[in-house]
Formats: C-alpha cells, sequence, structure tokens
C-alpha cells in the first residue's frame, strides 16, 4: 500500500471516529426513557458510575416524573441530574433549571452540547435569600432539589424556609417536591449538624414540609446506606474523600452518604 493511500486511510478513521464521538453525543431521537437517559453516551463515565450509588432512575420514578412534566430543578451545581432531565423531557415536557447567576461551568456546559441542553426551556437566577423566586404561581409539576438543602440552612433557617415557600408558590395544586439530602441523626440542632456535617435530619425536614403547607406523600429508602454512621462530614465520603489519605479505604468502605429521599404534595 503506497504512503498516499495510507494517509487518506488514517484520515478516514480519523473522520469516522470523529463521526461517531459526535454522534454519541447525541440523545435518540423522540422520547428518552429515564433509564436511556441514566445511561447516555452523551454522560461521562464517572458521572455513569456513580448511579450505582445514587439511583436516578428509581429516585426520579418514586417522585412520579413524567416526560410531559414542567419540572425545576434547584441549585443543579454541575448538572449531574440535569444530564438526565433535560434529555427526558425534551420531547414533550420542560425543564427550567433554578441557579446561581454565578454558576458560569454550568451555563457553559448547556452551552457547549445543545444537542443534549437546547430544549432546557429556561435558566432563572437563583441565589437564596435574594433570589428564591421559581416562577409563575402554580406554573410547575414538579420542583427537584438533591443534597443542596442543607447548604440553604447552613446560611439560616429562614433561608430554607424561603425556598420551601417559593417551591410551593410555583407548584400547581397536586404538584410535587422532591428531595434527595444527606441525612443526619434524628432530633439534633438542624443548624449545628447543617454546619459541620452537611446533613439534615429527616424530623426537620418533613416538619418544615408539614408547615410550608405540604403533604407528606411519600418517604423512599432508596437512598439509604446503614454503613453511613450519620455522624461524620459528608465530604469525608466518596466522592470528595476530603479527609487524610489514611481513611479513604476505611470511607470507600462506608460507600456514599445515607440519604433520605422525600415526596412531598401540594394539595
Amino acid at each position: 500500500m503506497s504512503h498516499r493511500c495510507r494517509t487518506l486511510m488514517s484520515l478516514g478513521l480519523v473522520a469516522l471516529a470523529c463521526m461517531a464521538g459526535s454522534h454519541a453525543a447525541t440523545p435518540p431521537a423522540g422520547e428518552v426513557t429515564l433509564q436511556q437517559a441514566a445511561n447516555g453516551s452523551w454522560r461521562s463515565d464517572a458521572n455513569k458510575a456513580r448511579n450505582t450509588y445514587r439511583h436516578p432512575v428509581e429516585t426520579l420514578e418514586f417522585f412520579g416524573i413524567r416526560p410531559d412534566m414542567t419540572v425545576v430543578e434547584l441549585s443543579p451545581g454541575g448538572g449531574w441530574y440535569t444530564e438526565i432531565l433535560a434529555p427526558y423531557l425534551s420531547a414533550h415536557g420542560q425543564l427550567v433549571e433554578a441557579a446561581s447567576p454565578k454558576a458560569e461551568k454550568f451555563n457553559a456546559k448547556l452551552k457547549a452540547e445543545p444537542a443534549i441542553y437546547g430544549h432546557i426551556a429556561r435558566v432563572i437566577p437563583f441565589a437564596p435569600p435574594e433570589q428564591v423566586r421559581l416562577g409563575a404561581p402554580n406554573s410547575a409539576d414538579m420542583v427537584l432539589t438533591f443534597r443542596n438543602a442543607h447548604d440553604w440552612l447552613i446560611d439560616s433557617p429562614e433561608t430554607l424556609d424561603a425556598v420551601f415557600k417559593s417551591a410551593f408558590e410555583v407548584l400547581k395544586p397536586g404538584g410535587v417536591l422532591g428531595i434527595e439530602e444527606h441525612r443526619a441523626k434524628p432530633f439534633g440542632d438542624a443548624h449545628v449538624t447543617a454546619g459541620a456535617l452537611h446533613r439534615i435530619s429527616e424530623d426537620y425536614m418533613i416538619s418544615l414540609g408539614l408547615k410550608t403547607g405540604f403533604r407528606l406523600a411519600g418517604v423512599s429508602q432508596v437512598n439509604a446506606n446503614p454503613n453511613d454512621p450519620e455522624d461524620i462530614n459528608v465530604h469525608r465520603l466518596p466522592p470528595d474523600l476530603a479527609g487524610p489519605e489514611d481513611e479513604h479505604a476505611k470511607m470507600k468502605a462506608i460507600g456514599e452518604s445515607d440519604r433520605m429521599t422525600l415526596k412531598f404534595v401540594k394539595p
């Protein structure tokens, strides 16, 4: 084979590889199931590996999500759940991202992959306690928050109250507030455990939901971890492993944090 042929073949293989890479980042046409979204080729291997610990399909099914809903995701962080929600809702529903105005990395992620995130209805500024409005009253079917309620409680109990009230306001009657949160031991000082451990006790969260006017529609143990002692800072556990290196093996053996999964409904 001539050098020219080998060169052309190499270029062809590169082109095919590029085309395959481009195709891999595109969700299937039409309706996307939760399972397809969770295992999507547009998600990194590291993010998909965490499905084992975060149980996204089971969690969203417990909340009762449907592909035709209007869903508001609060404080999406790096967009781990957004990678699932955006394709799932793209054909028939609407996804609203309530993100910090300073979330430059998250906004860049959305702009970089329009095939995945181009159908997001809007990104609204969300920075409790100053900015908590989530949209017109009675306009959303579901509000979701994953592992960040403790951050609002660290700011102040009033800030977390304001987030719950804003979620209640934006939801339609029958709408769902779905919460996943690091669990602390029961009946402790919620503000202290939020600050020191980044955890909240389940009794505190349920009490706040009821006080806001929600009805507790379900409690799931899908994200429970009985190996977690609930008295250590969650960032010492995987995936962060923020503690000293000599404890990493022990923390890996525990796994990710024990988490409550709560479903509230607006009457």
